[in-house]
Parts: C-alpha cells; sequence; structure tokens
C-alpha cells in the first residue's frame, strides 16, 4: 500500500447499503442483454469495474465485482444467477434494518478480506446452492472488490445435523 493511501472504513450496515446499490444498478435494473453482458464477464472470471464513488471526506475508491461460482452445485446460468442475486440483495437490505444483527466474517490469510454472515439459498434440481458476499480491500490502492461467492453447501448441512443432534442429546 503506498503511503499516500489511508485506510478508511464505513459501518457495516453503511458498506452494504452501498455494495447493494452498486449491485442492483449493474445488474438488476439494466435490461436483461445488458445485465447479461457483464454476467458473461463475471462468469468468465473477470474482475469488474462498477464505479468510482467519491467519499464524504473527498476521497476516491474503486468499487470492482467478481464472482466465484467454483461451489455453485449444477450448471450456472443468468436466471439462475440472478435468481439468487435477488434473493441475497434482498436479504442484505432486510438485515441492514437491524445493524447490531449484522455478522462479517475477516479472512485470517488475507488482510482487508471480509465475508458478511448474509446467505441467498437456491435449489436446481434438487440441489442447493448458497450465495454470499464479500469484500476485498487488501489488494493495494484504494480499492474494493465486491466478491459474489457460493459456498459449499454440504458445511451447512454438517452444521444443521450438528445443532439437530446437540438439541436431541
Amino acid at each position: 500500500m503506498s503511503e499516500n493511501t489511508q485506510r478508511k472504513s464505513l459501518p457495516t450496515d453503511k458498506f452494504l447499503t452501498v455494495a447493494v446499490n452498486l449491485i442492483h444498478k449493474a445488474l438488476i435494473e439494466p435490461s436483461r442483454t445488458e445485465a447479461k453482458s457483464l454476467y458473461r464477464d463475471l462468469e468468465e472470471n473477470k474482475v469488474v469495474a462498477l464505479t468510482n464513488l467519491r467519499m464524504e471526506d473527498g476521497s476516491m475508491v474503486r468499487f470492482d465485482l467478481s464472482l466465484d461460482y467454483e461451489h455453485y452445485q449444477g450448471r450456472l446460468n443468468f436466471t439462475s444467477f440472478r435468481t439468487g442475486l435477488t434473493m441475497l440483495l434482498s436479504s442484505i437490505a432486510e438485515a441492514i434494518k437491524d445493524p447490531a444483527s449484522l455478522r462479517s466474517y475477516a479472512n485470517e490469510s488475507k488482510e482487508g478480506s471480509v465475508m458478511f454472515g448474509i446467505t441467498a439459498l437456491t435449489a436446481e434440481e434438487g440441489k442447493p446452492s448458497v450465495l454470499v458476499l464479500a469484500a476485498d480491500s487488501g489488494k493495494g490502492g484504494a480499492t474494493v472488490e465486491l466478491q459474489l461467492m457460493y459456498l459449499d453447501p454440504s458445511q451447512f448441512e454438517q452444521t444443521a445435523k450438528a445443532d439437530a443432534d446437540s438439541a436431541a442429546g
């Protein structure tokens, strides 16, 4: 990180509000053709520039977007992606109403990387997929990469089974 770059942080609810609005404007508001074009870039593992945003202190921050669908169950297509994304954005918007309930998880091995504890669960042909939002500001410079990620759903099945076993025991 350069000496001229200062790390600033927003409260989680304000950061998520910005993230939801940027993602909505990029992938939900545009026509299907425009949104699908952006989705194709994401599907090809490209990091897509969303916008430059002027912060309250006058500094500029660039927001990018990426997609990690390694753990998606089945074959991901635009319709499935957009359904999960709509659910995720809605869940985040609802969670923002109670900022005290918001959970985030830092990546201990990657400074500046955080995953938010809000999920969207979808199922296609009986196969569940879990979509979350993460953010990475550790790449240096005034850039934040918003990361849409599909998590391995089996970890949730194991947690649910452990919870059920402890409740029964």
